[in-house]
């Protein structure tokens, strides 16, 4: 029997058991281990906060609904590192709060934050899918308000409101109002089921299905067909893209699982297959889906902008109000940092809402011996095992029926302290996952991806076992990052392997077919 779904907030009890705890017990968790820490201005602002949200709340303590109100503080939206300040959660609604403490006026950009949580958790956080949402700016000194909430939009999020500390109350009275006062339902509708609000701080990241096609449209404008040069560049990402989706038809059909490792030279568009891939599965008739996932976090948040703000410029040729938090959503869907799913996965014991995922520089995985310093000083987990490689399969060997892996790997690169490199993948399908189909590029085996030994063992343990497929196409040759750069990357390689005789002939063969420039670089 699996373990029971941890909590999301750093904090979560009911409304009257929050009224009456005193402020050391509910500060306690806030500034516990849990992935994040708090620093004194934060705590600071949680001792001025916690009054105004008590008075606040004293009426909902006292009005006898069953089941009871919950309150959620520092509330982690699943996966994707945002966390509310606190969410106020009833049968029949679900209200992020956003704390401004001191502030004297609304900004836009508090507006706007206020606002992209409600979209979260309508999107990514399964219970509150068909939840009526209320998101509320709070900033504790501000003259004026909201007299009354907006309309909501289509997706059943509300603008947020904004209030001061003070009419806090009243804001959250006037939205339990606005929903016991909606219009009844027509027979065709379908009613939004009702809300635990014990159990919603434990559910799920789950992307709905108006939020995968949103990203897979998004993306739509940008497959490697369209983004990529129409030379030998962008037939060799075609080819390697076709025989992972091969790979992926050949999993679903026959429930399997799979691992599949994607080499290429420095530029040659990994990244670029791994975000094809991680947006052509989210299909709502089996409610499988992909994601492409990162550590470099730089990398997440530069893709995930440029992709959002390109998907804005689009938008409001035809609708001027267009939202830029609108657009960031539809990319979080698929573009996420790898740590915020292992630490999901270790919330959450259920198998992910994905059936494909794609590890960027998948060689960057942590070893165990990191992992396990890095849950005991931030999680308080002391005593764990696992590799950061064998976690994350283990989270995908959670599926009953198929998954598939793509590691996307990087070579010629430096390992730092604590990083495993490819080996470590290598070796936990073998030991962990022998169940697991395996495709492996050719060029797993060049010197720069320090996998030889690994490699070996696994393909000698393979006799009778699941498969161990080398599959060409999975390798990418050709750098995109400089015009005719195929002889290049082949020649860097021969320097650094120490091939004196092919890294002369590839130097005659260039000056060959590029005497002008060969001749001008020399000079």
């Amino acid at each position: 029997m699996s373990a029971p779904c941890r909590s999301a907030a750093a904090y979560a009890a009911p409304v009257a058991a929050f009224l009456a705890a005193p402020d050391d017990i509910v500060l306690a968790p806030l500034s516990a281990p849990q992935g994040f820490s708090l620093t004194p201005e934060q705590l600071s602002a949680w001792r001025l906060q916690l009054p105004v949200l008590r008075g606040a709340l004293v009426g909902l303590a006292l009005d006898g609904s069953a089941p009871a109100p919950w309150i959620h503080l520092e509330f982690d939206i699943p996966r994707l590192g945002r966390r509310v300040d606190a969410v106020l959660v009833t049968p029949a609604c679900v209200i992020p709060i956003e704390f401004k403490v001191g502030a004297k006026k609304f900004e836009r950009l508090d507006y706007e934050q206020a606002w992209d949580y409600g979209l979260d958790l309508k999107n990514f956080h399964a219970p509150s899918h068909a939840a009526p949402i209320f998101p509320i700016l709070c900033a504790t000194e501000a003259p004026r308000g909201d007299a009354r909430w907006k309309p909501p939009h289509p997706d059943g999020v509300r603008p947020p409101f904004c209030c001061d500390g003070e009419s806090l109350g009243r804001a959250i009275s006037l939205a339990l109002e606005s929903v016991a006062a909606a219009p009844p339902l027509s027979s065709a509708a379908i009613a939004p089921a009702a809300i635990n609000p014990a159990e919603w701080g434990t559910g799920s990241y789950s992307p709905t299905p108006t939020i995968i096609e949103a990203a897979r449209s998004l993306y739509a404008r940008h497959t490697v067909h369209d983004i990529t040069r129409s030379d030998a560049g962008a037939v060799n990402l075609a080819a390697t893209s076709g025989c992972i989706e091969r790979i992926i038809a050949a999993a679903k059909a026959g429930r399997r699982k799979a691992i599949v490792f994607v080499t290429g030279v420095p530029g040659a568009g990994k990244t670029l297959v791994g975000l094809n891939v991680a947006t052509r599965h989210g299909e709502r008739s089996d409610a499988a889906h992909a994601v492409f996932l990162s550590g470099n976090g730089p990398l997440v948040a530069v893709l995930r902008e440029a992709l959002a703000r390109d998907d804005l410029d689009r938008a409001r040729r035809t609708d001027p109000k267009a939202r830029i938090g609108t657009s960031r959503n539809a990319v979080r869907a698929f573009i996420q940092n790898v740590h915020h799913f292992r630490d999901d996965t270790l919330r959450d014991p259920a198998p992910p809402d994905d059936h494909v995922v794609v590890f960027d520089e998948a060689q960057r995985a942590w070893d165990a011996r990191q992992l396990a310093s890095f849950m005991k000083r931030k999680k308080g987990r002391p005593g764990f095992t696992q590799s950061e490689s064998e976690l994350l399969l283990s989270a995908m060997d959670r599926h009953g029926d198929w998954a598939v892996v793509v590691c996307l790997v990087g070579g010629g690169q430096e390992i730092n302290t604590g990083e495993a490199g490819i080996g470590a993948w290598l070796e936990s399908v073998r030991t962990a996952f022998p169940g697991w189909d395996v495709f492996i590029s050719p060029h797993l085996t060049d010197s720069e991806y320090a996998a030889t030994g690994a490699l070996a063992r696994l393909t000698e343990s393979r006799a009778g076992a699941a498969a161990a497929t080398f599959e060409p196409a999975l390798h990418l040759a050709t750098s995109m990052r400089s015009f005719r750069a195929e002889s290049l990357s082949r020649f860097v390689k021969a320097l650094l392997d120490g091939e004196a005789e092919a890294g002369r002939e590839l130097i005659e063969s260039f000056r060959e077919q590029y005497p002008i420039v060969l001749t001008r670089s020399m000079r």
